[in-house]
């Protein structure tokens, strides 16, 4: 018998959550977040996390598993995610994955290795080496001692360019070499979903989020973190919505540019995300034009798939 996993993909504000909630309350099954900003406690509106209402309803899992300081990969949530899958379809469910965290969803898909655990000491050197002398500076030692992993990254990429460092440093091998090692045997058949709507119309979809946001109280929400006790720079807190409010607490600018810069970067991130998936030929994609079509599409990916 096929053990089927849903997968439901898509930019910001493409109606993934809505779909979402569709299925699992059809089909009687649970949501797997792959929205790793949504995993963070105190991080609700700025995340448009599902509210208390809807996670009552339909049990979700990883939202809310985080404090804003704890550290978590892709690695940890590809094993994490599978083993939530296993246990799902071992009760006859079909699991859902539901997110936009392209990293995250390729993890569980295809795999990510791991092979060196996080060296807290040596990525805070890497860090204030980056931050002292430019990207530029950590890529030129990566191209010293791993040149092939180099020549597939961009010293804009710095996190990959830490992440080949640290492989090298804690194991003595090349990233790539460690990257042929990982291999995996899943028994899981992946059914990838994406939503996808023209440009100008998700755009207006951002806009009216962020309007929105701001009026549930984003600003305060951010107020309430910072008063906790949670550093401005964790890295929970360097994601859309909140390190633009965070500047215009620090003075640095004006709330209403606050507003505009976290309307662009959204529609920054959206097509960053498109990107992202639109490179995976294994998606099969719904073109929406509103909200009102989710209902049609429950129905074909069940119809589909059951």
């Amino acid at each position: 018998m096929e053990r089927k996993v849903i997968v439901i993909v898509g930019p910001t504000c493409s109606g993934k959550t809505e779909l979402g909630l569709l299925l699992a309350g059809a089909i009687n099954s649970e949501i797997i977040s792959a929205d790793s900003r949504q995993f963070y406690k105190h991080l609700n509106i700025g995340t448009a996390k599902p509210g208390q209402n809807i996670l009552r309803k339909i049990k979700h899992h990883f939202i809310d598993s985080l404090n804003p300081g704890e550290y978590y990969n892709a690695s940890k949530f590809e094993k994490d995610a599978l083993g939530i899958c296993e246990k799902l379809i071992l009760n006859n469910k079909i699991p859902i994955i539901v997110g936009g965290s392209g990293l995250y969803i390729k993890a569980v898909i295809d795999g990510i290795f791991n092979s060196a655990d996080l060296d807290v000491d040596y990525r805070n050197y890497l860090i204030n080496q980056k931050e002292l002398f430019g990207n530029e500076y950590i890529y030129n030692e990566l191209i010293k001692v791993d040149p092939e992993s180099a020549s597939k990254m961009l010293p804009q990429n710095w996190k990959r360019v830490l992440r080949a460092l640290e492989v090298y440093h804690q194991t003595g091998e090349k990233i790539w070499k460690q990257q042929q090692k990982h291999k995996r045997s899943l028994n899981l058949k992946f059914y990838q979903y994406g939503l996808k709507w023209e440009r100008e119309k998700l755009y207006r979809n951002i806009e009216e989020r962020v309007d929105k946001m701001i009026k549930d109280g984003l600003v305060e929400e951010v107020i309430n973190i910072l008063t906790i006790g949670f550093d401005k720079n964790l890295n929970s807190l360097n994601t859309v919505g909140y390190k633009e409010i965070i500047s215009y607490l620090d003075e640095e600018i004006t709330f209403e540019r606050a507003v505009e810069l976290i309307k662009r970067n959204t529609r920054r991130y959206a097509k960053r995300q498109l990107t992202w998936f639109r490179k995976d030929n294994r998606i099969k994609w719904f073109d929406i034009k509103s909200e009102n079509e989710f209902d049609g599409i429950s129905e074909k990916i069940i119809n589909s798939n059951l």
